[in-house]
């Protein structure tokens, strides 16, 4: 039996600097999950730095360059029992302009929104909530608004 290494792929919260994250909904010609919200990602590849790979796959996916790229944290995302998925997710945060996002990949999308973080659509993506946890906690969270007391 051969196993295959873990593959690295570059996960991104796409933000608009004033607190909304865009998510999309997948399309019935999505990977898995079709019908759920998701925030981007995709695969790196040889040679690429996590930065490029970011602003590639945000620009193939929603047809917008990156005004930001930070770096909120990393997962290690095993999925199937037996484990038949392995990912080495690596999460950014991205800031883009909201006027400019358009649905880049709608063999893979059908619909691009922008919510807040606190009135998220449902279903999510099995693996949505714990990425955005890492946006909404982590090192991402100074990038949101500050709360007013």
């Amino acid at each position: 039996m051969t196993v295959a290494g873990p593959r690295v792929s570059c996960v991104f919260v796409c933000h608009d600097g004033a607190g909304r994250v865009l998510l999309a909904r997948r399309s019935a010609g999505a990977r898995d999950e079709p019908g759920t919200w998701d925030c981007g990602a995709g695969a790196l590849e040889f040679g690429e730095s996590f930065e490029a790979a970011v602003a590639r796959e945000v620009y193939e996916e929603y047809g917008v360059r990156p005004h930001g790229i930070e770096q909120i944290g990393v997962r290690n995302v095993l999925r199937g029992d037996p484990v038949d998925s392995h990912w080495v997710a690596v999460v950014f945060a991205v800031r883009v302009a909201p006027e400019a996002v358009t649905l880049g990949e709608p063999h893979k999308f059908d619909a691009l929104a922008w919510f807040a973080p606190e009135a998220l659509p449902a279903p999510l993506h099995s693996q949505c909530g714990r990425t955005l946890e890492l946006f909404g906690t982590g090192a991402g969270a100074r990038l949101l608004p500050r709360q007013r007391s």
